[in-house]
C-alpha cells in the first residue's frame, strides 16, 4: 500500500547518513561471518566426508560458491534499491509486508538478538582460558560485551565501522598468519583419504557436511541492512558484497589446508577445537593462548557487526508503521537509529543473562534460511514488476544464479523439517506468533491515519 509522501523535513529527520565506504562493507561481510566456526567446524566436516580431504575441501568450495551466488543475487537488488533494511525490503517488495514483518519479528526476538547473545556468552567461555570466571560474573561479562558494542554503535555508524574494521583486520590477519605458519612448519601428510565410517552413507555425510559449512558461511546477508548508509551504493554495494564473500572463501580454504598440514587427516578428524590443536602441535602450548585471544576478538567483531547492521532492519520496519514507532527515529546528534540499537541490545542482554537464547535459537535459527530463499526469489519479482528500474549491477548467470542459491537454502530447511519435525514445528509456531502482532500494529497505524509507509 502506498502512503502519502512524508514532509521533506520529516523525511530528513528520519534518514540515515551515507558514510560507509567499500572497505567498511567488505569488513562487515567478513567480520560478521567469521565467528568461531572456522576454528571448530573443519574436524566434523572431514569426519562427515569419510576422511576424504579432497571431498571435504570441495564441500567448503561448493558451499562458498553457493553463498557467493546469494551475494550476487542480493547485490543486484541492493544496487537497484539501496535502502536501509536490505533483505527486509526485498522480501517486502516481492511478497508483501506481512512476510517481511515475520522476518523482522523473528530477527529481532530470536535470530539476530539471539546470535549476539550467543557470541557474548561464548566470549565469556573463551575468557576462562585467561581468568577464572564464576557463573554469575560470566553473565555480567556477557551483558557487558553487548553493552559495549551497543554504546559504540549508538554513537555513530562511523564509530561502529571503525571498530569493525580494526577487529576484523586483526582476526582475518591472524587467521592468514596462522595458516602461513602452519603450512610452512607443518609436516603431517594430508593428501590421503582415511577409511572412516560416517554413521551412514557417504552421500548423507556430504549433505550434513554441506549444511554445516553453509552455517559457517552464514551472516554475509547482514550487510544488506546497511545499504541505506553506503556511499555511492549503486557502485560500491555490489562490489563490496561480492568481493567480501570471495575473500571469505579464500580465508576458509587457506585455514583448512593449514590445519591439515599441521595435524594430518587423522588429527583434524579427531579434533573438536582444530585451530587450537593445530597451533599447539606446531608452535607449542603457549601459542594456543594466542588462538584463544584471536577467537575472543573474532566473536566480539561478529557481535559488533550484527549490532551495527540488524537494527537498520527494525528501523525500516518502524518506518513502515509495523513495529515500535520510536525505533524509526534517528538520533539528532549521532545520526544513528539509536533506539533501535538500544532496544535490540537490551533484549540480547536479557537473552544472554537468562540463557533462553539457547532454546530459542535451537527452534528458530533454521527459519532464517526460509527468508534467505525468499530474498533470492525476490529478484524475479523485481525483474518482472520493475523492468525499467535502473540496475547498475545485474546478477551474472541469471536466472540460474538465484535458483541455485534458493535451492541450497531450501536444502537446509528441508533437512531440518525431515530430520527434526518437532523442532521445525515449534520454530514455525514461534514465527507465526508474529501474525497477530502485525495486524495490531497495522490497526494502530490505521487509527492514526498513516496505515501505509511502503514505497
Amino acid at each position: 500500500m502506498t502512503s502519502p509522501a512524508p514532509l521533506a523535513s520529516d523525511e530528513a529527520a528520519r534518514s540515515l547518513r551515507r558514510t560507509l565506504r567499500p572497505r567498511d562493507l567488505i569488513l562487515i561481510v567478513i567480520g560478521t561471518v567469521i565467528g568461531s566456526g572456522i576454528f571448530l567446524v573443519p574436524g566434523p566436516v572431514l569426519r562427515q566426508t569419510g576422511g576424504d580431504v579432497r571431498l571435504a575441501l570441495l564441500v567448503w568450495v561448493v558451499a562458498g560458491v553457493l553463498s557467493l551466488l546469494g551475494a550476487l543475487t542480493y547485490a543486484e537488488m541492493g544496487a537497484a534499491k539501496p535502502d536501509a533494511g536490505g533483505l527486509y525490503v526485498y522480501i517486502r517488495d516481492a511478497f508483501g509486508p506481512l512476510t517481511a514483518f515475520l522476518y523482522g519479528w523473528t530477527a529481532f526476538f530470536v535470530i539476530a538478538s539471539g546470535s549476539v547473545a550467543t557470541l557474548a556468552v561464548a566470549f565469556t567461555s573463551y575468557l576462562q582460558q585467561f581468568v577464572s570466571v564464576s557463573p554469575a560474573v560470566g553473565k555480567l561479562v556477557a551483558a557487558l560485551v553487548v553493552l559495549i558494542v551497543m554504546a559504540v554503535n549508538v554513537r555513530g555508524v562511523r564509530q561502529g565501522a571503525d571498530v569493525q574494521n580494526v577487529t576484523t583486520a586483526i582476526k582475518a590477519g591472524a587467521i592468514v598468519v596462522m595458516s602461513v605458519l602452519l603450512l610452512a612448519l607443518g609436516t603431517r601428510p594430508a593428501g590421503e583419504a582415511a577409511a572412516v565410517a560416517t554413521g551412514g552413507s557417504l552421500l548423507q555425510g556430504v549433505g550434513l557436511a554441506m549444511i554445516a559449512v553453509l552455517w559457517a558461511y552464514e551472516g554475509w546477508q547482514y550487510v544488506t541492512f546497511s545499504a541505506g548508509e553506503t556511499m555511492e551504493p549503486q557502485r560500491n554495494f555490489p562490489r563490496a558484497l561480492v568481493f567480501g564473500t570471495v575473500l571469505l572463501i579464500v580465508i576458509y580454504l587457506l585455514a583448512n589446508v593449514a590445519y591439515l598440514a599441521a595435524l594430518g587427516t587423522a588429527g583434524v578428524m579427531a579434533s573438536e577445537r582444530v585451530a587450537a590443536d593445530a597451533v599447539t602441535a606446531v608452535l607449542g602450548p603457549a601459542a594456543g593462548k594466542v588462538i584463544a585471544a584471536v577467537i575472543l576478538v573474532s566473536m566480539f567483531s561478529a557481535a559488533n557487526g550484527i549490532t551495527m547492521t540488524a537494527p537498520r532492519l527494525y528501523f525500516s520496519m518502524a518506518r513502515d508503521r509495523v513495529f515500535f514507532a520510536r525505533l524509526a527515529e534517528v538520533h539528532p546528534r549521532f545520526g544513528t537509529p539509536a533506539l533501535a540499537i538500544v532496544a535490540s541490545s537490551v533484549w540480547a542482554m536479557l537473552l544472554a543473562v537468562t540463557g533462553t537464547f539457547e532454546q530459542l535459537l535451537t527452534y528458530v535459527v533454521f527459519i532464517g534460511w526460509i527468508f534467505y530463499a525468499l530474498g533470492g526469489l525476490a529478484i524475479f519479482a523485481y525483474r518482472r514488476r520493475t523492468p525499467d528500474l535502473p540496475r547498475p549491477f545485474r546478477t551474472p548467470g541469471y536466472p540460474l544464479t538465484p535458483l541455485l542459491f534458493v535451492a541450497s537454502a531450501a536444502a537446509i530447511v528441508i533437512n531440518t523439517v525431515v530430520s527434526q519435525p518437532g523442532r521445525a514445528a515449534v520454530g514455525l509456531g514461534l514465527v507465526l506468533l508474529g501474525v497477530p502482532a502485525f495486524y495490531v500494529w497495522r490497526a494502530r497505524a490505521a487509527g492514526r491515519g498513516d496505515e501505509g509507509g511502503y514505497e
